[in-house]
């Protein structure tokens, strides 16, 4: 009998450690390595859900790279240029400081001084790419220096308790997550745009510990997923591990409509918050199949770009958790992926005369009255890129847009005509010609609109781009 009971004793100790040991590697109920067959519903709607936070991992991890890792602050002195390679349809009009956090093992401080500027804001994002703004000149921050602590809900030793010596705090919505101050530089005035470039040097980020006088904590013992060349990359070579990274340094609700809908979508994949991803284990997709679905996704909300209907939707991209639809993530995410919200900044695409894309076979030029400029209570631009990966058009004179800050000539009348040409057109001020190459390339331009005119916009149109003869 003892034999017996020792025996069934032991057994069920076996299917106990077997089942813990399933659920830690992420593919309870399934075998190790089993290939799963997907239908195209089933892709698309993997990828739809999916690219918020492909796109975010994608550009965050990137820019930790090349700025020496994560809490970190990288500096803008100068504007843009086509050497960006990071983002697409990245800001050629502001100076960015860009700070990566992370934020598992300790709060991390920013300190901030006030700005000599008419247009700055702090926009925190994580990987599911929903976007706050907690500081803005809108909002009439910025003029006096401040303390802003930024944690998570798995920061390691703080539950979101004041901090003596720190004015706000926040939590974000991830443990990885940059922090980007966006600056008007006042360009065309160089005594005040060096007053700014050094507000913008004296920026400071400071872990918790340290603020307290202690040491900071290691936080190099973590490995990041590859990122891709493109969001393409990482949903056709190691999408359920980027996933299971995301979904393990991501708050998640499981009461959030999108939240249970990508869950349930990775869930059958093995890949759910608390597991490890083990390559060897992992369940088999099609990786092929699902990046020709990305592909044809983020080329489907590209072409709709020059839909009068988006217009509508520009109002509602770049929000908080909870105030974004799935649709909305998944073309803010193509299109950005980083952007400001409708009260900061809008985003009108210029589409042609005629309806169809820009190309630069041929040459363009966008006019505009005095009374047709864009309502900006701050500034706008105009910039443009190609359409293929969201760059600035290469040129020696490194002319991407015209605007305030990148340099622009009003007419006697006050509007004027921004000209898209391979070469310069006889009489046009050199601040309003954007250069291209001429060759078989899609190009579009994007204006950016900072502070608008909430109430003038509901009459406001873009202006349209007309091929020239």
């Amino acid at each position: 009998m003892r034999t017996i009971i020792f025996f069934r004793a032991t057994l069920c100790a076996l299917i106990t450690l077997a089942l813990i040991m399933a659920g830690s590697d992420g593919l309870a109920g399934q075998n190790p390595g089993t290939s799963i067959e997907l239908s195209d519903a089933q892709i698309d709607n993997l990828v739809r859900r999916s690219y918020k936070y492909v796109a975010m991992y994608n550009v965050n991890n990137k820019f930790a790279l090349k700025q020496g890792g994560w809490n970190t602050c990288a500096a803008d002195t100068q504007l843009k240029d086509h050497t960006m390679r990071e983002i697409a349809r990245p800001n050629n009009d502001t100076l960015y400081i860009s700070c990566l956090l992370d934020l598992r093992k300790d709060p991390v401080i920013l300190e901030m001084p006030a700005f000599d500027s008419k247009y700055v804001s702090l926009m925190i994002t994580a990987y599911d790419h929903y976007v706050n703004i907690p500081m803005a000149t809108r909002l009439g921050d910025f003029k006096k220096p401040e303390k802003m602590l930024i944690y998570s809900a798995r920061t390691e030793g703080y539950k979101g308790e004041a901090v003596e010596g720190v004015d706000r705090r926040f939590e974000a919505t991830g443990d990885f997550v940059s922090a980007v101050l966006r600056i008007m530089p006042h360009a065309n005035d160089p005594v005040r745009f060096k007053r700014i470039v050094k507000q913008i040097q004296s920026v400071k980020l400071v872990t918790l510990s340290e603020f307290n006088g202690g040491k900071a904590k290691p936080i190099n013992d973590i490995q990041f997923p590859p990122v891709g060349k493109t969001d393409a990359d990482i949903f056709g070579n190691n999408l359920l591990e980027v996933m299971q990274f995301v979904f393990n340094h991501t708050t998640l609700d499981p009461k959030n409509d999108i939240d249970k809908g990508v869950l349930a979508a990775y869930e059958p994949l093995g890949v759910a918050p608390g597991r490890n991803f083990d390559s060897a284990r992992a369940a088999k997709i099609d990786g092929a199949r699902i990046r020709a679905a990305a592909e044809r996704i983020a080329a489907k909300e590209l072409a709709g770009m020059n839909d009068p209907a988006m217009r509508s939707k520009l109002l509602s991209l770049f929000q908080p958790k909870g105030e974004m639809p799935l649709d909305l993530l998944l073309t803010q995410s193509v299109i950005g992926p980083i952007g400001l919200p409708a009260g900061e900044a809008l985003y009108p695409p210029i589409v042609t005369a005629d309806g169809k894309p820009m190309n630069a076979q041929h040459d363009y030029v966008i006019r505009m009255s005095r009374n047709d400029l864009p309502p900006a209570k701050a500034f706008w631009s105009v910039t443009l890129y190609d359409m293929q990966n969201g760059f600035f058009i290469p040129n020696d004179r490194k002319k991407y847009s015209v605007g305030e800050n990148a340099g622009m000539k009003l007419d006697k009348d006050g509007g004027i005509a921004i000209y898209i040409a391979s070469q310069k057109p006889k009489g046009v001020p050199e601040e309003n010609w954007l250069p291209i190459n001429r060759k078989e390339e899609d190009i579009g331009a994007i204006m950016r609109i900072y502070v608008p005119d909430m109430e003038k916009m509901k009459t406001w149109s873009p202006p349209k781009a007309e091929m020239m003869k």
